[in-house]
Parts: structure tokens; C-alpha cells; sequence
């Protein structure tokens, strides 16, 4: 069992940064392969970046260049770095932890790009 909290959104002007955070609790944190994944009022929610145990990455193309996932084992967290926002990023984000047929999510953390 994995316990994800995410925390870090909020309210942002086009064109800045925020860095979401997802702490993860309950398991051997090194072994899950992590994701970031968002879900926009009355759309489906989709992948955003993944991040692989062994720590390659993979960042959908409308966030490449702009947002860069990255992991530190140590803390047991996984980050999601945001810039140059744009008002079409606005959704709530979400951590997925997953590993074999497992797979565990957070809450989710709103992040709202508005001027």
C-alpha cells in the first residue's frame, strides 16, 4: 500500500512557475515508477509526465520543454516543475505510483492559470 499527498498548486499568471510536490508514504518508494497525470473540467484525464524507477522520463508534447519531472529517492517524493504556464494547464493534478498490476493515486492538487 502507497499513500500519495500532493501539494504545491494553486493560482499562477501565464507565463509562470509552480512546482507541485508528491510525497509518498507506505512502501519502498524506489521501486515505482511515478507519474503526473491532470484532468481539465469535462475532459478525460491524461498522462503529463511519468518518470521510470530507474529514472528515465517521458513528458507529453504539449508540456515538453516547459515542465520537467524529476525524483529523489531519499525523500521519497517526485516533483513536477511548471513553467511558462499557460491558461490550458488548468486542471487538477494528480500522482500516480505504479509498480506490476499496482497502481495507487493522490488526491490531487488544482493548479489554475488565470491573469
Amino acid at each position: 500500500q502507497v499513500q500519495l499527498v500532493e501539494s504545491g498548486g494553486g493560482l499562477v499568471q501565464p507565463g509562470g512557475s509552480l512546482r507541485l510536490s508528491c510525497a509518498a508514504s507506505g512502501s519502498i518508494f524506489s521501486i515505482y515508477h511515478m507519474g503526473w497525470y491532470r484532468q481539465a473540467p469535462g475532459k478525460e484525464r491524461e498522462l503529463v509526465a511519468r518518470i521510470s524507477s530507474g529514472g528515465s522520463t517521458i513528458h507529453t508534447d504539449s508540456v515538453k520543454g516547459r515542465f520537467t519531472i524529476s525524483r529523489d529517492n531519499a525523500k521519497n517524493t517526485v516533483y513536477l516543475q511548471m513553467n511558462s504556464l499557460k491558461p490550458e494547464d488548468t486542471a487538477v493534478y494528480y500522482c500516480n505510483a505504479a509498480f506490476r498490476t499496482l497502481g495507487y493515486w493522490g488526491q490531487g492538487t488544482q493548479v489554475t492559470v488565470s491573469s
